[in-house]
């Protein structure tokens, strides 16, 4: 897990107008984030519009971080869904590609399986995975809350089941994660305005959205708070819960595309069924990249 401390980005996938994949956008985009400072990338998670996303364009997106990358961080690679079946043949994938240091696998979505399903599926994932799992808990996306109990007996059960990237933005729950979890798992926020208090209380980082625009200041406030310097973590918190309460204000990955739009990184597309935020949450954004980052 000490690769995967600290603030992980979740890419964007820039579109062209056209709505095919923007590589050159994208070797831009892992630059920035790079040179601002984030500890690793993570690929074809929820932000990058990854369920409008063909396997091969996924691969085409990885070589291109792998390449613009160059060794310089970890890589994680998003790898969940709803058919288990159709993942562990996209395990195989995973398992054989060497740049991939770990996956991150999302609860299942829509089919609304029970715990004792959750469990099933993730035990057969962890048997076939020759790399570290990072689980994904994010109700508000899949109709599904993993409860605490349900991971940490996954936590217990498997040893390369090393984290759990939790978005319930339940406290509670995650305290309790944190508080009866086993040495080797740690807890990764999923929610970039909470992710302050959620260190405070034993989080090891975040893997964020916001970081697509701001990497150099959202990972200083990580870091800061890792190493004990609340009050100066908390001065860059509030400096950047704006944008963060912008960027999610008409859903997620739109308010970041936006923002990144207007830093010059990339185009303002995104595939059906997201659309651009609107006229007036664009504006706003755009006055908070012009005062705080331009």
């Amino acid at each position: 897990m000490e690769h995967f401390k600290g603030t992980g980005v979740a890419l964007v996938t820039p579109f062209k107008q056209n709505k095919e994949v923007d590589f050159d956008a994208l070797e831009k985009l892992v630059n920035y984030v790079i040179d601002g400072g984030v500890d690793y990338l993570v690929v074809m998670g929820t932000t990058a519009e990854s369920p409008v996303i063909t396997f091969e364009e996924k691969q085409q997106i990885l070589n291109t971080v792998v390449k613009v990358n160059n060794g310089r961080k970890k890589i994680v690679f998003g790898l969940g869904g709803n058919d288990t079946q159709k993942l562990l043949k996209e395990l195989d994938y995973v398992n054989q590609n060497k740049n991939i240091d770990a996956i991150l696998s999302v609860t299942p979505y829509y089919n609304k399986p029970n715990q004792r399903a959750l469990i099933t599926h993730f035990s057969v994932i962890a048997e076939q995975s020759a790399k570290p799992i990072i689980l994904y808990n994010v109700p508000g996306r899949t109709g599904v809350n993993m409860l605490p109990e349900t991971t940490l007996t996954l936590a217990q059960k498997f040893s390369n089941i090393i984290a759990i990237k939790e978005a319930s933005g339940n406290f509670d729950q995650i305290m309790t994660i944190l508080e009866h979890k086993p040495s080797n798992f740690e807890v990764i926020s999923g929610d970039d305005g909470i992710t302050l208090p959620l260190i405070c209380v034993g989080a090891c980082g975040v893997i964020s959205v916001v970081a697509n625009a701001i990497p150099a200041v959202f990972s200083e406030m990580v870091r800061l708070a890792l190493a004990g310097k609340i009050d100066d973590a908390k001065k860059l918190h509030y400096e950047t819960l704006e944008l963060t309460r912008l960027a999610f204000a008409e859903g997620s990955p739109s308010g970041i595309k936006c923002a990144l739009y207007h830093l010059g990184i990339i185009q303002n597309n995104l595939r059906l069924p997201l659309i651009p935020v609107s006229d007036s949450l664009n504006i706003k954004i755009k006055e908070w990249v012009e005062k705080y980052i331009k």
